[in-house]
């Protein structure tokens, strides 16, 4: 048995961040995950963005026709299983709401509070860390095969120009300059400000290295294992035995209902799946931008094992068998789009995204217990916003001025 200031629960890219953050500030941290290393669980699949642009949440969309398409399955970007819609139907209904004109400029301002120092609090830790190597400034593309996408895509991004964004617009020449293997996009539109890595878990893995260079342990252990004990310490088991500390910080991605359920709370939080898959690139083919399909519904990132093909979302039930028919069906047009080579690993990836319906991160103090804090919910922005976050809760945690107002965050909003 030993004692700490905090224990941080989960060693994905939020967990790390909050830890880096809190020991910082001088508090003693011990970091617990039930893997023996960080970022293997949401933090490994992502596309590996610091999504700088994202100024505006991704909205439920209000398209009839394309909500009927839905419906039936018939788009690759989403997928959706028949025995989890009983369950998420009520969550689907409050992510509509949420979605309301009126609404979104609220929560895009709240967004725009955490995605403005998305990037400078990355680099704040990659700098110690080693891990400045990684990053790349390319920015990311956004492609269209049609007259009306790629029109409506321009105009959208003229008007994130207002928020200090650097964008081009791509006609098929301008793209073919960026990125020559591609095939099939008639234009594009490229946002520069946004960043991107070339393996995401090894940055939360650098973030954890640098956590234990300076003092901090990470240890294996079970998170369900938590107990509020009399002495009013927190306390969770691990490999080296029981920990004790005075605050817990809860950082469990779409596995922190494990934690907080068990303690008399119940968030609006549900899943949104996702598959990777690397390839080979063939006939001598390059890609050096993160590229989205718009049209279809899919990423091509180019990563240290290959390009990793990344697909939208699915519903589901979080522990249900995984499907991975987007995949299959993204493949296709991935193909048509850059010469892909042989499948690189033995099955799909799958992974979970942790999303609330006002798509805002629960970030701060727990309504009803005093050294309780939760930092979770970040929707497809986990990799994006671990740092920004990390620093915030910290914030709150050791009692400094928080960097931004935390009241859009607060988990006493639901």
């Amino acid at each position: 048995m030993f004692k700490a200031d905090v224990v941080v629960l989960g060693a994905g890219m939020v967990g790390v961040s909050a830890a880096l953050h809190l020991q910082a500030r001088g508090r003693e941290v011990v970091l617990v995950d039930r893997h023996g290393a960080a970022g293997l669980e949401t933090s490994f699949g992502n596309a590996g963005l610091i999504e700088r642009s994202s100024v505006y949440p991704r909205v439920f969309p209000r398209d009839l026709k394309r909500l009927a398409l839905y419906a039936l399955n018939l788009l690759p970007e989403a997928h959706y299983h028949a025995t989890a819609l009983p369950k998420m139907a009520p969550w689907l209904l409050r992510y509509y709401e949420e979605s309301a004109p009126e609404r979104l400029e609220r929560i895009g301002v709240a967004q725009r509070a955490l995605i403005e120092r998305c990037l400078a609090e990355h680099e704040a830790l990659m700098e110690p860390a080693g891990a400045l190597g990684l990053l790349r400034r390319t920015g990311w593309i956004k492609l269209y095969r049609s007259e009306a996408t790629l029109s409506e895509a321009i105009a959208e991004a003229r008007s994130l120009e207002a928020f200090g964004l650097n964008i081009d617009i791509l006609d098929e020449n301008g793209l073919a300059a960026r990125e020559p293997h591609l095939a099939g996009a008639i234009g594009a539109v490229h946002y520069l400000d946004t960043a991107s890595v070339d393996e995401p878990s090894r940055v939360a893995q650098a973030y954890a290295d640098l956590f234990v260079k300076r003092g901090g342990r990470f240890l294996q252990g079970d998170a369900q294992s938590l107990r509020e004990g009399e002495d009013g310490l927190w306390s969770v088991s691990t490999q080296e035995g029981a920990v004790h500390a005075r605050d817990l910080l809860v950082s469990l991605g779409p596995w922190s209902d494990l934690v907080y359920s068990e303690f008399g709370y119940d968030f609006p939080l549900a899943v949104k799946r996702g598959y990777h898959m690397h390839y080979a690139l063939g006939d001598g083919a390059t890609l050096t931008h993160p590229v989205l399909d718009a049209d279809v519904g899919y990423v091509l990132a180019p990563m240290t094992r290959g390009v990793r093909l990344t697909t939208g979302v699915e519903f589901a039930r979080r522990d249900a068998e995984p499907t991975p028919v987007q995949l299959e069906q993204t493949e296709v047009e991935a193909r048509k789009l850059l010469p892909l080579g042989d499948r690189l690993d033995a099955k799909p990836w799958m992974g979970c995204r942790p999303c609330l319906p006002d798509m805002l991160p629960i970030v701060g103090r727990a309504p009803r217990h005093e050294n309780l804090w939760f930092d979770f919910g970040h929707q497809h922005h986990g990799f994006t916003l671990g740092p920004v976050c990390g620093r915030l809760i910290a914030e709150l945690i050791t009692g400094e001025e928080p960097f931004t107002d935390p009241t859009p965050y607060r988990p006493g909003r639901f």
